[in-house]
């Protein structure tokens, strides 16, 4: 025999818990079920040989072809703005102290975990483009590697004199001077994309794992975001969008836009994402996208160079026109301003990324560029 009160209690409590696994119970099931299932993505890559070029080629090319599509209409960055109201709805939440969006908040985290994983950890695993595209990776000398500065260095000489210019001397990509942290914008912005877009479709045409189509990369409208970071551009899992810093130097801005798009292909190794943004400038019918991968890529050539002969670097050096001299202090007065405890910390997380994601050089894996440059000269000659 049961008493009056202590039954009308047990109902109320299951009442209240029934209630709460009503509001609460399907966002834990479902960041479950997500977070699970991004696992055990990112475990099948890593442990089944195969399973991320499988994926790449017949799973992730369906999203790029849906989502990325439908993204790539949207004339301003999604991911951006989502963002902003990510981090709004947090401050709302914590402001509030009301329970209810924990739970909300851990469904949006596996959500973003999940995508992550279908649209950007798998592809760490797949197959490299150089081997794909049967540039193979071998020692070389220093003579080598000179000649390859040499031969940037005319090259940048050559096209730093038809590229548009301010008053200043500073390369722009419309031929008017811009104020230090003012982004690019309007007409020139959309131009410059749609020829990014462009030729990376046309490198698709030389390289089948580049194939097939792409949206115009996406400049941020608060470049800051970025900038602080110490970040040229960004490849959004979420959306599958190109992003890139609006307010940098305009020579960095097309070569930024490939390798942003070149992770679009799956292509998540930095280190190949910079030759092929080199190879789709390089490539280019147009003075500005040449001149860009020219010049960055003199720059991790040079970089290389000065550590292994500084002497050979030194001649090089001197050859140098002084209209890139003008772009490369631009850069560098550009960068420093947003040097501090921020760009410090993004880089050690940027790095230990890398380095979780099998780049076992972290950043410097950046660097490795330059290996695959030789490579690709050498094998022209």
């Amino acid at each position: 025999m049961t008493n009056g009160k202590a039954s009308i209690q047990g109902n109320g409590c299951l009442r209240i818990m029934n209630n709460y696994f009503q509001k609460d119970g399907k966002k834990k099931i479902t960041g479950c079920i997500l977070l699970a299932a991004g696992f055990v993505l990112l475990f099948a890559s890593r442990i089944f040989h195969g399973f991320a070029d499988w994926y790449s080629g017949h799973i992730y090319v369906l999203l790029v072809g849906s989502l990325g599509r439908l993204m790539g209409i949207v004339p301003f960055s999604v991911a951006e703005m989502l963002l902003y109201v990510l981090i709004i709805s947090i401050v709302i939440g914590a402001a509030m102290r009301r329970r209810k969006w924990l739970w909300s908040f851990f469904l949006v985290a596996c959500l973003l975990f999940f995508l992550y994983a279908a649209n950007c950890g798998v592809n760490y695993n797949r197959e490299s483009f150089s081997d794909t595209s049967g540039i193979a990776l071998e020692e070389y000398s220093v003579e080598e590697l000179e000649t390859v500065c040499l031969w940037l260095t005319e090259e940048v000489n050559e096209l730093g004199a038809q590229v548009a210019r301010d008053e200043d001397g500073v390369a722009r990509l419309d031929g008017k001077k811009r104020g230090g942290r003012e982004r690019l914008r309007g007409k020139t912005e959309e131009r410059t994309g749609e020829l990014a877009a462009q030729a990376m479709r046309d490198l698709g045409d030389t390289y089948e794992g580049l194939a097939g189509s792409y949206p115009r990369p996406k400049g941020l409208k608060v470049p800051w975001i970025l900038s602080v970071q110490q970040l040229s551009g960004v490849y959004s899992p979420f959306t599958i969008e190109a992003n890139y810093n609006t307010a940098m130097v305009d020579y960095y801005i097309p070569f930024t836009m490939c390798h942003e798009l070149s992770h679009l292909r799956g292509f998540m190794q930095e280190q190949e994402a910079n030759f092929i943004a080199f190879l789709a400038c390089h490539g280019s019918e147009e003075e500005e996208f040449r001149y860009s991968g020219a010049l960055v890529g003199w720059t991790y050539c040079m970089n290389v160079l000065y550590r292994v002969d500084y002497e050979r670097w030194e001649l090089v050096r001197e050859r140098l026109s002084p209209l890139a001299e003008a772009d490369l202090a631009a850069n560098r007065q550009f960068w420093s301003s947003y040097d501090g405890a921020v760009a410090e910390v993004s880089n050690k997380v940027n790095d230990t990324y890398l380095k979780a994601n099998g780049q076992s050089d972290g950043v410097k894996s950046y660097n490795r560029m330059v290996d695959l440059m030789v490579a690709y000269y050498t094998g022209e000659e």
